[in-house]
């Protein structure tokens, strides 16, 4: 290829589009420690006392009679944290949870939110681990549902996810109406 462009070669990837990459002889590892600090600033979170899961146990309704809160940060840190579920699917649930309540958040919701960056601020070192291993290239999938766990809508929240060997390579969580068959 350095016959055909002007290229330089500046060693291996460290660093693409906030996500921090480390290779060596046990693989690949993804993670974004650095951008989950600005999420954290930008939370005013810095600091915080440390969750040990990024969601209590409740069921949180758009029709909540909190008081209302500023829906453009509430945004920012929603955008945010969708953007770290790349190297983080131990937070995908959650944070498509919480994007549910965008148009009309409330202190309920923010609170969420809060519970959300506490986790991460305990947990700014997890990623993603592809680890070498060619001998173990199995495909397996695995898929779960809350079947009608909404609130307002009593819509679903189906989730997958998809290993190749030990290694996650796709996860989504989103939401569906049952269909009755």
């Amino acid at each position: 290829m350095k016959k055909a462009f002007d290229m330089s070669d500046l060693g291996l990837l460290c660093f693409y589009l906030g996500v921090e990459v480390r290779q060596d002889d046990s693989g690949i590892a993804l993670r974004q420690a650095h951008y989950a600090k600005r999420i954290l600033e930008l939370g005013g979170m810095t600091g915080c006392n440390l969750a040990h899961t990024p969601m209590e146990k409740f069921k949180l309704s758009r029709e909540s009679t909190a008081e209302e809160v500023d829906p453009t940060h509430y945004r920012r840190l929603i955008e945010s944290l969708r953007y770290l579920v790349h190297t983080r699917p131990d937070i995908t649930f959650v944070v498509g949870y919480i994007s549910r309540f965008m148009e009309r958040p409330t202190m309920e919701h923010l609170q969420a939110v809060k519970r959300i960056l506490r986790y991460v601020a305990g947990t700014l070192d997890y990623g993603l681990h592809y680890g070498r291993a060619p001998d173990t290239a199995r495909f397996v999938g695995y898929c779960d549902s809350d079947l009608a766990g909404d609130v307002d809508t009593s819509k679903s929240t189906t989730g997958t996810i998809f290993f190749l060997g030990d290694c996650l390579v796709s996860w989504q969580s989103l939401k569906q109406k049952m269909v009755a068959l």
